[in-house]
């Protein structure tokens, strides 16, 4: 069963890896092909031109040389494959018998507009892209900073990140995570909002926010709890004004505090999925026996009840969104997400991340429908020394740019 996952495992990556690097050859390539079809087609026709008898006027078919090399992206090879075309013409024309009549001006005009044609919706086209550029770059921006990516390491834990949204080109969704240093504990949090993809990012934000506040203002981890349940409480009341399906908003979410000086997590769980657990070869859910209502719905302090497991050096921690655990195979068969992790468990946050998220692409068939987020937390066997360096980064395709933590 081992050798079968890592062998799905890295099929997938090197599936991907490999389409990627065909992709980009392939846009590479394309001016090169332009201009080899378009020269193929000169020769051809030109050489025809003159093979065959008078009354087969095979000069017209030229206009497609200068309509190939739209796909070049430099002017000059437009206009050389222009010129060398009306050439082609001129000596199929003069082949022919034509050279004085009104159908040689007549291939030689229809030629050049061709060219004018190709030159005018060319720059109209690199127009476009550029602002497509700048509004990706906009975009990129404001997202990196709605969701911003956890350090990989802080004080005695490794993280790392994964996030996909079901949203094409996006990088945010209604998955969040956030993390937060508070005097000598690591306060996290992973939430799904209810929908996916843009339309969710309002609220996804709204609770980042929330938590960022409460993590630093309030003492006890069901104060903070609480105090998100307000804040999304508050946001699904201001969209009720505009929005009367306002009242359906909630927010499920996990809220977990590590600290320095003792080997436990203690969790929160308001209707959200329990997380996973690595302790040596064992792999276990970390069950919440009575979790809270989900952000929004109104539960009191009562219902946040903290739970305390075990988290021990060389454990490891995941935290995750339902994108895991409900993405599909085409036979309909649920990603059986736990023997996954017991596979890979060993491995290095950013590698186990990484992986996971390449297997479940591959168990969906390459497309995931659904928003997915996954943090993986290690606690390292012995605390940093004085001085150590905790800015090391682990570059991976879903989590490239890490922030520094004072341990």
């Amino acid at each position: 069963m081992t050798t079968q996952t890592h062998m799905m495992t890295s099929t997938g990556r090197a599936a991907t890896s490999a389409g990627l690097a065909f992709s980009l050859s392939a846009v590479r390539l394309r001016p090169l092909i332009a201009v080899v079809v378009a020269s193929a087609v000169l020769l051809g026709v030109t050489l025809g031109g003159v093979i065959v008898p008078a009354d087969v006027h095979l000069v017209v078919l030229l206009v497609a040389v200068p309509a190939l090399t739209a796909a070049a992206d430099n002017t000059c090879t437009t206009v050389s494959m222009t010129a060398l075309a009306c050439l082609g013409v001129v000596a199929v024309d003069v082949d022919d018998g034509l050279p004085s009549s009104p159908i040689l001006p007549i291939d030689v005009l229809g030629l050049l507009v061709v060219c004018v044609l190709v030159l005018v919706f060319r720059r109209m086209r690199d127009v476009d892209h550029r602002t497509l550029r700048a509004v990706r770059s906009v975009a990129e921006t404001a997202q990196r900073a709605l969701l911003p990516p956890l350090p990989c390491r802080v004080a005695g834990l490794e993280i790392a990140t994964a996030y996909r949204s079901a949203a094409a080109h996006a990088h945010i969704g209604g998955d969040v995570y956030a993390a937060e240093r508070v005097d000598r504990t690591v306060r996290m949090l992973i939430g799904d909002v209810r929908g996916n993809g843009l339309a969710a990012v309002d609220d996804a934000a709204a609770v980042i926010g929330a938590f960022r506040e409460a993590a630093h203002r309030d003492v006890r981890l069901e104060h903070v709890a609480l105090a998100l349940d307000a804040g999304v409480r508050r946001r699904v009341d201001q969209a009720g004004q505009t929005d009367s399906n306002a009242a359906e908003r909630f927010i499920t979410a996990l809220v977990l505090e590590i600290p320095d000086d003792s080997h436990v997590v203690h969790v929160i769980s308001c209707g959200h999925p329990d997380l996973m657990r690595s302790h040596g070869t064992d792999v276990d859910l970390l069950e919440v026996p009575q979790p809270a209502p989900p952000l929004g719905l109104g539960g009191d302090q009562a219902a946040y009840q903290v739970n305390t497991f075990g988290f021990e050096p060389e454990d490891t921690l995941l935290l995750h969104t339902d994108g895991l655990l409900e993405t599909r195979d085409a036979a309909g068969v649920f990603y059986p997400a736990l023997d996954r992790f017991a596979l890979l468990a060993e491995d290095e946050p950013q590698y186990l991340i990484e992986r996971l998220m390449s297997d479940l692409t591959v168990h969906a068939g390459g497309e995931v429908q659904d928003d997915v987020a996954m943090v993986a937390v290690r606690r390292r066997a012995a605390p940093p020394t004085e001085g150590a360096d905790e800015d090391g980064h682990h570059p991976s395709p879903f989590t490239t740019e890490f922030g520094s933590w004072p341990a």
